[in-house]
């Protein structure tokens, strides 16, 4: 099994990347391997809602790593999305990335463990904790918990490891992921199927 974790950070060894480090080395414990894909440096483009997606089966914009990390998460049995926050909220580009990952092909992540982690100086992160839940309730998804929160707090690089409870939130949110990966596979061969997802009867405020 593996986890397939998205680093939105801009150093891959910055705070953000410290909290994927501590869950990663966690699930390692636990049997599991993950992937760290760090999000690319460059701007990413906003979803522009084109509707191309549903024809190609791919984001139409193929220069910033949105189509390479969908291909990676169909092979990837759970998830961990990690965000800086910069202004009060997950960063941009983040945002950016995943408004698009979802919208073209949200299929690679049904039924399948999320977990979002905030890092901020100070205030912030339960407001981006918030917005990152949201991919994972509309995608089928099951969202992922830890003993608080999924943040951790830290300014200058590696401050994040300074926070001992943030920390141990990390470990435990490692922890909960495999559990659930592990449950996840034993209901499987135990014949357990996905659900079934009922479909239509998309609406809007005027109809």
């Amino acid at each position: 099994m593996k986890v397939l974790m998205l680093n939105g950070g801009i150093s891959p060894k910055g705070n953000t990347g410290i909290a994927l480090a501590e869950v990663a080395n966690t699930l390692a414990e636990q049997g599991i391997d993950t992937e760290v894909y760090h999000l690319p440096l460059a701007p990413a483009r906003d979803c522009i809602s084109c509707g191309k997606c549903s024809k190609l089966g791919r984001c139409v914009f193929d220069d910033d790593g949105v189509n390479e990390f969908v291909e990676k998460a169909a092979s990837a049995d759970g998830f961990v999305f990690g965000t800086p926050v910069y202004y009060a909220h997950p960063a941009g580009r983040v945002l950016s990335f995943l408004d698009r990952v979802f919208y073209s092909e949200s299929g690679q992540f049904a039924f399948k463990p999320g977990a979002c982690v905030t890092v901020a100086r100070r205030g912030g992160c339960t407001a981006s904790f918030d917005v990152m839940n949201k991919y994972f309730g509309i995608a089928n998804m099951i969202t992922v918990g830890s003993s608080y929160w999924n943040m951790v707090y830290g300014a200058k690089t590696g401050e994040a490891a300074l926070d001992v409870e943030g920390m141990k939130t990390m470990r435990n949110l490692g922890r909960n992921m495999a559990w659930l990966l592990k449950s996840i596979e034993a209901g499987r061969a135990a014949g357990v199927p996905a659900p079934e997802v009922e479909g239509g009867a998309w609406m809007n405020f005027i109809r």
